[in-house]
């Protein structure tokens, strides 16, 4: 296969040329030379970028999925830095869903009022309790 230029890894990878070059600032990526002045990259690059947007899909920062590759582009990824990506989303599903549950029992609450019932005000409580993470805070 020969080398792709800068739109078409675009559209192969469903991402704006914009993101591309950003990701090329950023060390992510690196582009093989240019035809005119169009970028060209090896395409291998999908790949690479393949990796990247699970990386993004998981949480990773691009500073944490950089550290992913090693000098010479092959993934180098750190089990552990999974390990703890994996617990913090973990985490991040039992909030997620104890808030789905507690919207549900707001909306489907027989009290007259929210602030009537007690299970909404331990809600309440809960989510305003020191040091307690509240999805989309």
């Amino acid at each position: 296969m020969t080398e792709l230029d800068i739109a078409e890894v675009a559209q192969r990878a469903g991402l704006p040329a914009s993101t591309l070059r950003f990701y090329e600032e950023k060390g992510l990526i690196a582009s093989t030379g240019r035809r005119g002045l169009r970028r060209q990259y090896d395409p291998g690059v999908l790949e690479r970028l393949a990796l990247i947007a699970l990386g993004r899909t998981a949480g990773f920062s691009l500073d944490e999925i950089a550290r992913m590759f090693a000098p010479d582009g092959r993934p180098r990824i750190d089990r552990r830095m999974l390990t703890d990506k994996a617990d913090e989303l973990d985490r991040r599903i039992r909030e997620l869903g104890a808030l789905r549950d507690s919207l549900r029992h707001a909306a489907a609450c027989p009290a007259p009022s929210h602030l009537e019932c007690p299970t909404f005000r331990r809600l309440l409580a809960e989510a305003t309790a020191p040091g307690r993470h509240v999805p989309g805070r």
